[in-house]
């Protein structure tokens, strides 16, 4: 018997990780009922099998587990607590898993509020991209209570392939994730600069992606973003306004606590760059075009 057999559950946010969720959740035997802004995003929830509805209660309503892959704390809230919220739908006992990107603090409050009501609130950031979501292998940092976990995991289960439980305090996962998204910012921003000065040299683009790999100054965000300025593919996996947003996130966490974050730092102002270039919504290795913009090099163009 598959994890979800019998299990009603809900996916708020259907886009490129979200979308993969709901399909992970509906292999794993869940019927799943979504929502999304998006049509088309819900017109591809109904062709996996899942049932659109319109609006986050109308989704969670009779769910025992309800995941959300929005993209902030400000989504969260209207998802959980806006006109047509879910938790007003949510009965008591049932968990809300939280994937969105936000400061731990944000977390709490959030944890704080859906709790009074007898609901669980797992604070689940994930990290693996749009292809692992797809298919049920990413990476989750979760915290919660032993509650939340037990009634969440039958879902953890369908989605990821590795669950880290980093303890029983909604935010300590955010904390998690926010030095995983520090790194991946600094990560492609670096890649992309690398890039460009390979190309600044005259360089065999494709080659020096192969010599890369497979040396010691590779890293998961070269190997995965450069062969998007090589195809010269920038629709978005992940936009440039995500590391916008998260990178601003590092800062302001780093502000408060005093504490240098200088490569952070560097990184958000390329991402601020690129998106103020008006590259906001493409791909994230969209950072090299900047490059070619500033520079006198030549990147792949599309075929």
């Amino acid at each position: 018997m598959s994890a979800g057999e019998g299990r009603a559950a809900a996916v708020i946010g259907l886009g490129s990780m979200g979308g993969g969720m709901a399909a992970a959740l509906l292999r794993a035997g869940f019927a799943v009922r979504g929502f999304d802004v998006v049509p088309a995003n819900l017109d591809r929830l109904a062709g996996g099998g899942g049932a659109p509805a319109a609006s986050p209660e109308a989704a969670a309503r009779g769910a025992e587990i309800v995941v959300s892959v929005v993209v902030n704390a400000e989504q969260t809230e209207a998802v959980l607590f806006g006109a047509a919220g879910c938790a007003a739908a949510m009965a008591p006992g049932a968990v809300f898993i939280s994937c969105a990107t936000m400061a731990p603090e944000a977390v709490r409050a959030l944890a704080a509020r859906l709790e009074a009501m007898g609901i669980h609130y797992l604070d689940a950031p994930i990290s693996g991209g749009t292809a692992r979501a797809a298919e049920g292998k990413l990476t989750i940092m979760a915290s919660g209570s032993k509650a939340a976990f037990a009634a969440a995991r039958p879902a953890l289960d369908a989605m990821a392939a590795t669950i880290h439980e980093l303890g029983d305090e909604p935010g300590t996962g955010a904390g998690f994730k926010m030095v995983n998204q520090l790194l991946a910012g600094v990560h492609i921003a670096a890649a992309c600069e690398a890039v460009a000065f390979a190309a600044s040299m005259g360089l065999d683009l494709r080659r020096v992606y192969e010599v890369i790999t497979g040396s010691a100054g590779n890293s998961w965000m070269f190997e995965n973003r450069v062969p998007h300025i090589l195809d010269a593919d920038y629709a978005p996996r992940s936009a440039v306004d995500i590391f916008t947003k998260d990178l601003g996130i590092v800062l302001d966490m780093a502000r408060r606590g005093r504490m240098p974050v200088p490569m952070a730092s560097e990184a958000l102002q390329l991402f601020l760059m690129t998106a103020a270039a008006g590259m906001g919504r493409d791909d994230d290795a969209s950072v090299a075009r900047l490059f070619a913009r500033i520079a006198p090099i030549s990147l792949p163009e599309p075929s």
